[in-house]
């Protein structure tokens, strides 16, 4: 989930874009792709599956059209504005008020940092496992003894965190062809999970019938159940909205982005229900809850008993990590400059500007958002019985809360629009696409294990908010000047 990665010392000249045009069709296909399939289908899978039994697919479908939604007003959007600043953007220009901006600003700064810590989970749960099948005693050469539990994995994660730091800190250009590499990998790793479920029905006597019953859980009844189940498949379908970081190195985007986006969006979804169809094949319901919520995800358990005979058990977790690391990377690029633009543009304390001599890595911004992954993964991990689950969710929630205001920036700038050569979504799109965001916001959308989506996003929001009022302070007492964007175009510059 990612508004913009590059930073630039000097904010760009309006009307101009100092960055190549190099990305065609094909090329921001592969992109959309791989930034949509990542952490999400490993982390909520079985979540999903133990919500509704072997309709799981359904609620991949429910996510997808919301998303496909969304991803229309976006598309309006980014071909009217084609700047890589993103909701804030599209949220000044529909509002102009500052501190509204700001509000969707951070919230996707946080959606970044708790996606990245997401991902954390999953990469270090799976390394572990990995590396106990190989070198350990879980079948491996049993070299040394691998610590697989609970204490170790937060370790390895924070561990995690902190090298992306470093990484952050030296300073790193995303490269589209590495991201084509590792979308590679990441389909390699579904499709071993999508050939395994076929194996079964075909091989193993599963019933097709088991992708149409639906076993709730509870007394709740089916449609809370599948809201449910959708908010939580949300989160594998966040993505689609950083390509508009892309909108400058795209050749002619007005005429590119819609298609590559909407198909890159089919792909994934189809994906989606294929690798849920395959979950439902190879597991029992039973299997199915036991692996819900557990810090590896259920695809794991889905590989290791469709071919027990077979080495695929013993790679699929480096898959994971591969699958997962890249994204994890992206997000948290993505968050320290968006705090290193605000706080240049004196939104945010001007000491979170501050930037590396010689490397020019925004360093005390790229602190402050490792300081707060970290707190989140310790502090996440004694409070929720799945660190992972809990993560995930806000991230949704977060992200479903800057779609509605994205969905409604794209029917309030329609007043005046003098961009006749940008895309038009239908009417029905952006007001559809708010009200089922909004309607997933609710605590309807949530069982009680998942509320402390609202206490984490709550209490992250409201540190945004007070420094906000720190720096207000700040510039109205003893600077003399107002506290409010200068350029958000180039919000990260």
């Amino acid at each position: 989930m990612v508004e913009h990665t590059a930073a630039a010392d000097v904010p760009k000249e309006e009307g101009t874009s100092e960055l190549k045009r190099v990305m065609g069709p094909k090329l921001l296909l592969l992109f959309i792709v791989g930034d949509i399939l990542g952490a999400g289908v490993y982390a909520v899978t079985g979540d999903i599956a133990a919500q509704v039994g072997g309709m799981a697919w359904l609620p991949f479908l429910l996510a997808f059209t919301v998303a496909g939604l969304t991803a229309l007003a976006y598309l309006e959007l980014v071909t009217k504005y084609p700047q890589a600043a993103g909701a804030a953007l599209y949220a000044h220009k529909a509002f102009g008020l500052h501190f509204v901006t700001f509000l969707v600003a951070f919230a996707v700064v946080c959606s970044g940092i708790t996606s990245a810590s997401t991902s954390s989970g999953l990469l270090a749960s799976n390394l572990l496992i990995g590396l106990d099948r190989t070198v350990g005693d879980d079948g491996g050469l049993e070299w040394f003894s691998v610590p697989t539990g609970e204490t170790t994995a937060v370790v390895v994660a924070l561990l995690f965190i902190l090298l992306l730091a470093l990484i952050n800190l030296r300073g790193v250009n995303e490269s589209v062809k590495f991201n084509v590499v590792l979308t590679l990998v990441e389909l390699l790793a579904l499709a071993i999970v999508i050939a395994i479920g076929f194996y079964a029905m075909a091989r193993n006597g599963a019933e097709p019938s088991r992708v149409v019953e639906f076993t709730g859980t509870g007394d709740v009844s089916a449609i809370v159940a599948v809201t449910i189940a959708t908010a939580i498949a949300f989160f594998s379908m966040v993505g689609f909205e950083d390509s508009v970081n892309m909108v400058e190195e795209t050749r002619d985007p007005r005429k590119v982005f819609p298609r590559a986006m909407l198909t890159g969006l089919g792909i994934a979804v189809v994906i989606y229900m294929l690798v849920a169809v395959a979950v439902v094949m190879v597991l029992s319901l039973d299997e199915i809850a036991e692996g819900a919520g557990t810090e590896e995800g259920v695809l794991l358990t889905v590989v290791t008993q469709g071919l027990p005979d077979f080495p695929a058990g013993t790679i699929f977790p480096f898959l994971t990590v591969f699958a997962v690391a890249n994204t994890a990377l992206i997000n948290m690029l993505m968050a320290s400059r968006l705090i290193y633009g605000m706080a240049r543009q004196d939104v945010l304390p001007r000491h979170l500007g501050s930037v590396l001599p010689g490397r020019r890595s925004p360093w005390t911004a790229i602190a402050f958002t490792t300081s707060i992954a970290l707190v989140l993964i310790v502090v996440v991990s004694q409070l929720a019985d799945s660190s992972v689950t809990a993560l995930s969710g806000t991230t949704g929630l977060l992200l479903l809360c800057v779609f509605t205001v994205v969905n409604v920036a794209a029917l309030v700038l329609r007043r005046d629009d003098p961009h006749r050569e940008s895309f038009r979504a239908p009417t029905f799109a952006p007001v559809l696409g708010a009200v089922f965001c909004a309607y997933l916001i609710g605590p309807w959308a949530r069982t009680d294990e998942q509320m402390i989506q609202y206490r984490i996003a709550g209490v992250m929001i409201l540190v945004g908010v007070a420094l906000w009022l720190f720096t207000w302070f700040v510039n109205r007492r003893i600077r003399h000047t107002e506290t409010g964007f200068k350029d958000v175009e180039h919000l990260d510059s």
